[in-house]
């Protein structure tokens, strides 16, 4: 294995306790275990289609819930969310193959850097969506990364926690590996799924760059 893709938050770095959080307050000052479900269920989809179909759902203005969701990430720059468990054993266990760290993501770059920086965290390579590339499942962030590294999409695994990273890989050739969260389920027929990151260490572990 030569390169590890990873999916950025809710993959690499642990963000949806923050967001959940911060919309489901923006909806309801004291949100009950319903609405913190509804929320969870949503932002596993995407953070955007949340923000729009909860403010459709409870008659709340967009910039209302995006308000909240921006000023998550502000708080980001002091407080960084905490990687994922098992993230920083997976990563020392595939720079230890000889594999490469990258990410694709859906967020700016500026939003993704200050994450990573807040974390003290350093990747091979990262591409953003806004740079220029379609959102996941859209397999074209995968297939720049394997282009830049010239890679070969069997030498490659992805992992994300949405069907559309897993959709985005498979597009590309790539195995990808689904990371589910406990309690919520998603449709994502075929998909190899884990519960762990630590799941895929022996992955890494079998050999070298290129096993």
């Amino acid at each position: 294995m030569r390169a590890l893709i990873w999916d950025l938050g809710g993959t690499l770095v642990d963000t949806y306790p923050d967001v959940d959080r911060a919309l489901a307050e923006a909806v309801r000052a004291q949100p009950d275990e319903p609405l913190r479900r509804e929320v969870a269920m949503l932002t596993r989809r995407s953070s955007s289609e949340a923000i729009a179909v909860l403010a459709s759902r409870h008659d709340l203005p967009e910039a209302h819930l995006r308000a909240a969701y921006e000023a998550t990430k502000r708080h980001w720059a002091e407080h960084p969310p905490p990687l994922m468990d098992g993230a920083e054993e997976l990563m020392e266990a595939a720079r230890d193959a000889g594999a490469l760290n990258l990410v694709a993501t859906h967020r700016d770059r500026d939003s993704a850097s200050a994450l990573l920086d807040g974390l003290g965290l350093a990747v091979d390579d990262m591409v953003c969506a806004p740079d220029g590339y379609p959102r996941k499942p859209a397999p074209d962030m995968v297939r720049a990364l394997l282009a830049r590294h010239r890679l070969a999409p069997g030498e490659c695994l992805a992992v994300g926690d949405r069907p559309a990273d897993v959709e985005a890989a498979e597009a590309a050739g790539v195995d990808g590996v689904l990371l589910e969260t406990p309690g919520i389920p998603l449709e994502a027929p075929g998909a190899r799924r884990i519960h762990s990151l630590r799941a895929l260490i022996p992955e890494f572990r079998r050999g070298g760059a290129g096993d």
